[in-house]
């Protein structure tokens, strides 16, 4: 049975179920089932199917509708013989001294208008169930409901009502639970869900390996960059870190100098601003859960093997001491990209300096008013595209899979939380609209490395925790 047979049966299903409920006092459900068939056999060889289980619901409704409005309507009983005919009192008057009717006649004339009466009630009662069924439709059948597993970052736009009713209008409701990328593919139990959903493809990739998929989708892409304020940029600006421009820019290279030589903030020349006895850092989520500090590791790693992409024992031993330090020398970090980030909103620069997000983290933030004054969002350089990747477990989850990357509603929607989709204009209208300077065109961005690396790297950081 195809995906799409499966789909209908299913649909047909609910909707008999359902009319089964809402008939319960009037009809059996084997008369239920019986009129469902009878109106599916209508379109038996129509090519399109997907509106078929909604038109044969409708169908059967109005026929069960009318079946129970017939059954309401009262019965007038018809005189049989002139004995069944009620006396009535004698009042003497010159007309009772006429002869009167044959009883056949009488009994004619009283079965003729008992008739009329009968008819006129049942017509009437036709006509309530006509304007029933075509003014009252039928209620729709129940949502499907499909669920699935998402990077944190895509929380928000899941959790959008506006989401939720474009869904609904495909008949679907999804419920979402959130956890880090790297955890959806390597620990979390996936049998329960229609899809998952990582923020990138290595994560993407390793879930269809496990569980021998061969289609994914890419609705989305997001850049990684850094959540930092205007006093850190200015800093990091004098030491020659920071290039200020329309969108500040990042030099990667530059700052892995100064985690090597262990360089302190209030060791920064002309640093008034954030003078504290703490290691240059960026902030990161932890590499053994979340996939945000595994593209941390793939940027990082790209520079330190001199502008290549990591690849084979040789370069993994190299760049490994370089990307366990950057990693043990943060402290405690966070199984998502949710955590930090909010620490950045809520908290400030005290704790947080600078933070590695996504892009769509920061332009969903500042659509929704929870950007303060001071804070600046720069791209790292290289920086590395973090491909959204949807993996379908389920008929029903690939059917999400499919209306993420081709419906425009969603698409666009996408974009109003900052997630560069197939809409390129709505994202950069969201992104002026709300005062973000985003590239318009991403150059320098960098390949990462393959799943089997990026593995041996994070296992080698992991393994420095103990």
């Amino acid at each position: 049975m195809g995906d799409d047979t499966l789909r209908e049966e299913q649909a047909i299903s609910r909707a008999t179920d359902h009319l089964v409920q809402v008939y319960a006092g009037t009809h059996s459900t084997e008369h239920v089932r019986a009129v469902m068939q009878a109106a599916r056999k209508r379109f038996d060889g129509f090519p399109i199917r997907d509106f078929v289980p909604i038109l044969v619901e409708r169908i059967a409704h109005g026929e069960l509708a009318a079946e129970a409005r017939a059954d309401e309507v009262v019965d007038i009983e018809v005189p049989e013989t002139a004995d069944d005919v009620p006396d009535s009192p004698e009042i003497h008057s010159p007309e009772n001294d006429r002869p009167s009717p044959q009883p056949s006649s009488l009994i004619r004339s009283k079965g003729f208008l008992s008739l009329v009466a009968a008819a006129v009630v049942v017509a009437a009662a036709v006509v309530v169930v006509v304007n029933v069924s075509q003014d009252d439709p039928p209620p729709p059948p129940p949502l499907t409901i499909v669920r699935g597993v998402i990077g944190s970052e895509k929380k928000a736009f899941f959790e959008d009502p506006r989401v939720q009713q474009a869904l609904a209008g495909q008949g679907l409701k999804v419920e979402v639970e959130s956890a880090g990328s790297r955890q959806i593919a390597t620990s979390i139990n996936l049998d329960r869900y229609d899809f998952a959903f990582p923020s990138s493809a290595p994560a993407g990739e390793s879930i269809q390996r496990t569980r021998h998929v061969s289609t994914k989708y890419t609705p989305f892409s997001s850049p990684m960059a850094i959540a930092t304020f205007q006093p850190i940029v200015d800093v990091l600006t004098k030491a020659g870190v920071v290039k200020k421009g329309p969108v500040p820019t990042f030099s990667v290279d530059r700052y892995l100098g100064l985690v090597t030589s262990g360089t302190k903030w209030a060791q920064l020349s002309r640093n008034s601003a954030y003078p504290v006895d703490k290691n240059v850092l960026v902030s990161t989520t932890d590499p053994r859960t979340s996939n945000s500090a595994a593209m941390y590791l793939a940027t990082a790693g790209y520079v330190a093997n001199g502008n290549a992409v990591v690849h084979g024992t040789t370069a993994e031993k190299s760049v490994l001491p370089l990307m366990t330090k950057l990693f043990t020398s943060q402290g405690y970090t966070d199984n998502t990209s949710e955590g930090p980030f909010n620490e950045y909103l809520t908290v400030g620069m005290g704790p947080t300096p600078m933070v590695w997000i996504y892009e769509a983290q920061y332009v969903d933030a500042a659509a929704r008013g929870r950007l303060k004054p001071g804070m600046v969002l720069m791209y790292p350089s290289p920086t590395v595209l973090s491909q959204h990747t949807l993996v379908p477990l389920t008929p029903t989850g690939d059917r999400i899979g499919r209306l993420l990357s081709t419906d425009p509603e969603l698409q666009g929607l996408a974009a109003e939380h900052g997630l560069r989709s197939g809409d390129a204009t709505r994202f950069a209208k969201v992104a002026a609209d709300h005062n973000v300077p985003v590239p318009k065109d991403l150059i320098d961005v960098v390949d990462i490395p393959s799943y089997d690396t990026l593995e041996h790297l994070l296992d080698g950081v992991a393994k420095s925790y103990g």
